[in-house]
């Protein structure tokens, strides 16, 4: 298994060996496409309408500026549930 399929359908933030790192019951989630955590779900359970129509800008290790970096991705228009990779920042 390739690190690309063994990130598909598991949430931002689980941790490498949780043995259930796939959606939970009672979440609500966002598919995040492109970029460097493309395929990864996002929760986003409690989160405000202001807050969902911001996006978020999502500590990763694997982006352009490496570890301390972060992958910034808003929601798609006419599609808010998956949100779109914008660019990688420190």
């Amino acid at each position: 298994m390739d690190a690309e399929e063994f990130m598909r359908g598991r949430v931002y933030g689980a941790d490498h060996d949780d043995p259930h790192p796939g959606p939970r019951a009672g979440h609500v989630y966002r598919e995040l496409v492109g970029g460097p955590l493309d395929g990864l779900l996002l929760d986003v359970t409690g989160w405000d309408g202001e807050r969902l129509r911001q996006g978020a800008a999502l500590a990763t290790e694997i982006g352009a500026f490496g570890p301390g970096g972060r992958a910034a991705y808003q929601p798609r228009p006419g599609d808010a549930h998956r949100w779109d990779w914008c660019g990688d920042m420190p």
